[in-house]
């Protein structure tokens, strides 16, 4: 796998799902975290999963569980920054908790794109979708400074880094994530 942990982003409220933690609600049988956790598996040396609530239903996955540094449920990137300092590896990877069908190919493809970079980032159309990243490890003091001053946007943080976006075209539906009661019916 050449030095990559998953971090599974599971730090958010989950306000769009009514308030209930996402990647616990059950899809086809089986909570939505447990299919992402299938996918990743294979592709990554280890996983973290990033949580702020329910730690003991998501460590019974077998993962450790981290939770932000940063308090006041600060997003993704607070998620990424928690993943990073508790990560053994130069590069960690993040796919959100609320995505079952991410690509099984997703750490392969990141990898060969990313060349020089700090960051390469899933993109379908001209749609980036930045929580499906292979991110540097090399970067979490930049990470730690950026959310320290208040940053929040992951769109803005990534602006100051050399990144590179990486066509998944091919495979458009794999990052479709599931935010509401509605989307959860139709998956």
């Amino acid at each position: 796998m050449n030095g990559v942990s998953g971090i599974v982003l599971a730090g958010g409220q989950g306000r769009r799902m009514g308030g209930v933690d996402k990647g616990l609600v059950p899809l086809r049988g089986k909570p939505m975290v447990a299919w992402v956790l299938e996918r990743l598996a294979p592709q990554v040396d280890g996983i973290l999963v990033n949580a702020n609530q329910n730690a003991a239903a998501y460590a019974a996955f077998g993962h450790p569980v981290v939770p932000d540094a940063i308090g006041g449920f600060a997003g993704p990137l607070a998620g990424l920054h928690a993943g990073l300092a508790a990560a053994s590896t130069p590069l960690v990877v993040t796919v959100p908790c609320d995505s079952p069908f991410l690509p099984a190919d997703l750490v392969e493809r990141l990898s060969k794109a990313l060349g020089g970079n700090d960051l390469a980032v899933a993109k379908t159309g001209d749609q980036p979708h930045p929580v499906f990243s292979l991110v540097r490890a090399s970067v979490r003091g930049h990470l730690e400074s950026f959310l320290t001053a208040g940053g929040r946007k992951i769109d803005v943080w990534y602006a100051t880094l050399k990144v590179v976006e990486v066509s998944f075209d091919d495979e458009a539906d794999a990052f479709r994530n599931i935010n509401t009661r509605e989307e959860l019916k139709d998956a």
